[in-house]
């Protein structure tokens, strides 16, 4: 039982002893009660009142009582030994882990690698590990020795995995900076088409229509310098022995050149994008009222038209509108690109209502 309660307190298994418990005092109290009772009458020389009667109803109770101990015992019984065999198994755990751990740490410090970022975090963690263990007594809480075991077994196989992977992790770092060295490159050849791209997006298209890029190529610049700078402390830190801050510093770079590299393709995926609408501006518009056209079935195949049919065409003249706004020596693509975006998203949102509208019925 207080094997069960310290390994398994979540069963709760002295709670549903309680009353089983509590029915063997309440009959062994009644037991001693009448025989006490027996024993004064019977030295008196007097009768028990209804004797027969409560010795009867005394053995049901003793009988209910036991009755109950050996279902309690049936039920429970898997259960109470599995957690008598976790309780003695548990000093063992201990002992058996700590030797690990020992093991694991001066492999560690032995290795050549001890000064790597994992294997300190690693051997950190494993000895805060060992002393929550050390103060752990499984005479008095089992569940917390099998815990701090459990933390000293995983600590120890981090520490392993860490001491595992580290002689590769050399070869990883150069790889990794002459991968971010090429593509630093890559991405600063592409940065010298950024400033022709948003003179002609200037020259060609009215000033709305590069509004938000203006700071493109600031920003990416110094994305770049931020990236250039990360990859010189990935070299050092490499040329020290320390790959693993070296790793750590090629995904920084990696971070820095992938918004820079969004921020010089806005620019000229903007101007391609802006001189193809306005080579044919009404293919975006065919585009989007090909899928409002397939919208309008969908509603009229799902028996949907009184729900939707006046919300779709609402979209089509909305399209209607934004195709007559393409006026004047400059009229704003950017405003027509993005306005019938917005129409097919609209749309596309319309679609999903429907089909889950559909499925729902």
């Amino acid at each position: 039982m207080v094997a069960s309660e310290q390994v398994f307190p979540d069963r709760r298994i002295g709670t549903v002893w309680e009353p089983v418990r509590a029915r063997c005092y309440a009959a062994a109290g009644a037991y001693l009660s009448f025989t006490e009772e027996l024993d004064a009458a019977e030295a008196a020389g007097t009768p028990v009142a209804d004797g027969p009667a409560r010795a009867d109803a005394l053995v049901r109770q003793l009988n209910e009582a036991a009755r109950g101990v050996d279902d309690f015992y049936h039920t429970h019984r898997a259960g109470l030994a599995e957690a008598a065999t976790v309780r003695a198994t548990v000093p063992q755990l201990l002992t058996h882990v700590r030797a690990e751990a020992e093991q694991a740490l001066a492999a560690a410090a032995s290795s050549g690698f001890a000064s790597y970022p994992s294997i300190v975090a690693g051997a950190r963690r494993l000895n805060e590990a060992l002393i929550t263990a050390s103060a752990s007594d499984p005479g008095t809480s089992v569940a917390a020795a099998r815990e701090a075991a459990n933390n000293v077994a995983q600590a120890t196989t981090e520490l392993s995995n860490a001491l595992a992977q580290a002689p590769s992790r050399a070869s990883a770092a150069a790889k990794a900076i002459a991968s971010v060295t090429t593509r630093l490159a890559a991405v600063g050849n592409r940065a010298g088409a950024l400033g022709p791209a948003y003179s002609a997006l200037l020259r060609e298209f009215s000033a709305a229509s590069s509004a938000d890029l203006t700071n493109n190529e600031r920003e990416s610049r110094r994305g770049m310098d931020a990236a250039d700078e990360a990859l010189v402390g990935a070299r050092v830190a490499a040329a020290d022995r320390d790959p693993e801050t070296a790793l750590d510093l090629t995904a920084t770079a990696r971070a820095y050149l992938a918004e820079a590299e969004q921020l010089v393709d806005a620019v000229t995926r903007r101007l391609d994008l802006l001189r193809e609408v306005r080579t044919d501006p009404e293919a975006q518009a065919r585009t989007v009222r090909f899928r409002l056209r397939d919208a309008q079935m969908l509603a009229v195949d799902r028996g949907l038209v009184a729900e939707w049919g006046s919300v779709l065409d609402a979209q089509a003249e909305r399209l209607d509108r934004i195709t007559a706004g393409l006026t004047g020596r400059h009229p704003d693509y950017w405003a027509y690109v993005t306005e019938l975006g917005t129409v097919a998203d609209f749309i596309t949102g319309v679609v999903e209502r429907i089909r889950k509208n559909a499925s729902e019925k």
